[in-house]
């Protein structure tokens, strides 16, 4: 996949399947960490990680330790969840 994709507003979650968002993991994600920065988006907006099963509590205490985490939901069977990736 070239950077034009990304330019293009192509979804990579469903392109590439939904993978973890920690840094160096690799798996499949089932979750998704909705949240936001209060200093820099507006409060409706969300924005979204996506967690692995081993790595949903470690990414959800980052993300509540900084005050940015919002809700944590299940990630749909086909990868596109209840929203849609906003990375």
């Amino acid at each position: 996949m070239s950077i034009f994709h990304f330019a293009a507003g192509t979804d990579v979650a469903s392109e590439a399947g939904a993978i973890c968002s920690r840094k160096a993991c690799r798996a499949q994600a089932s979750w998704q960490l909705l949240w936001n920065n209060p200093k820099i988006h507006d409060p409706e907006r969300r924005k979204i990680w996506l967690a692995c099963s081993d790595h949903r509590d470690w990414l959800q205490d980052y993300l509540q330790t900084r005050g940015l985490w919002k809700e944590t939901v299940p990630l749909e069977a086909d990868g596109t969840g209840s929203m849609g990736q906003d990375i």
